[in-house]
């Protein structure tokens, strides 16, 4: 069957990654006032682990760990890991779906990044859509300085992050699967935790009352029973949301199905509202607008430039 007759069913299952995408941040959200972010990220690690390694296993495909980029790939990672820790942290102080606007800059990040390292050709209407695109994310702050909250900044901190890690992910896909670098995030992501447990998983250095403190510095395992289910939920639905993704993007265009990545813009506002009272502001719905308009033109231009430079790979 061709790419184009898939392309229905992909639409299909990217509008159900997003979905999980939004009740695993859902989840995140709640439990940050319990448990210690690393903690969380060490048993989310560990669950998606073992689910994609089940996963392969079952369908028989190459399980290849070694990468033949090492030091990309560690770069990567650290991208990663620190990117998505200060999205999560970002939960702490802004709506759930304000927080997933923000980080869609991402394709107007891999856009910059893409002329400047990859050497990418971008037209005068791109550079506009990008310039456009950071107006919506102002407007979507809606900044009062004389009382700006800087963590409201960390989904964009994320967004940076996470574009880099995706420029890298272009340079290495030549010689590394998919697989191997999703085993590779896993592995590191795993390390990275519990080296973060041997540093503050004691509790020492959470001396603030704030939420974003006590949500990194928090001590491990205090209220680990009663957080357990919760905890390995967010593994199981980042797995079952990626599964979906990748699904997606194997069996269809790309150029087709990563528009309807902006439905998580949907999804995310949507699980704020039923499960946290949140009601976006105008000034947040016009700025989102404006985001996904200027997201969805890139996609067009690239797509008219026959160029795959924000299309080729998930932004999620």
């Amino acid at each position: 069957m061709s790419t184009q007759n898939n392309n229905p069913k992909g639409i299909v299952f990217i509008l159900i990654a997003m979905m999980v995408f939004s009740v695993q941040d859902g989840i995140m959200k709640h439990i940050y006032n319990f448990v210690s972010l690393y903690e969380i990220y060490l048993i989310r690690t560990v669950v998606s682990f073992v689910l994609i390694l089940l996963f392969l296993i079952i369908t028989k495909k190459p399980i290849v760990f070694k990468s033949q980029y090492p030091l990309l790939t560690f770069t990567r990672v650290i991208l990663f890991f620190f990117g998505f820790s200060s999205f999560y942290v970002s939960l702490t102080v802004l709506p759930l779906g304000t927080a997933t606007a923000l980080f869609f800059v991402t394709p107007f990040l891999i856009t910059i990044f893409a002329h400047f390292f990859l050497k990418e050709e971008i037209g005068i209407r791109r550079w506009t859509a990008v310039v456009v695109g950071f107006i919506g994310v102002y407007v979507t702050l809606n900044p009062d300085f004389s009382n700006f909250n800087y963590l409201s900044l960390l989904p964009i901190l994320c967004a940076f992050c996470y574009s880099l890690s995706m420029i890298i992910i272009k340079k290495t896909s030549d010689k590394d699967s998919v697989h191997t670098q999703t085993f590779t995030f896993y592995i590191g992501a795993m390390i990275l935790s519990i080296i973060f447990y041997f540093i503050i998983g004691d509790g020492q250095y959470n001396n603030s009352d704030h939420p974003a403190s006590q949500f990194i510095f928090r001590e491990w395992f205090v209220d680990f029973n009663a957080n357990i289910l919760l905890m390995v939920a967010t593994g199981i639905t980042a797995t079952l949301a990626f599964l979906f993704l990748f699904t997606a993007y194997s069996i269809a265009s790309p150029a087709v199905v990563s528009p309807f990545e902006y439905s998580i813009l949907f999804w995310s506002p949507l699980v704020g509202w039923l499960f946290f009272e949140e009601i976006p502001s105008l000034n947040t719905a016009i700025g989102i607008l404006i985001i996904v308009s200027s997201g969805i033109y890139i996609f067009i231009r690239e797509k008219a430039q026959n160029q795959s430079i924000a299309t080729e790979k998930p932004l999620r």
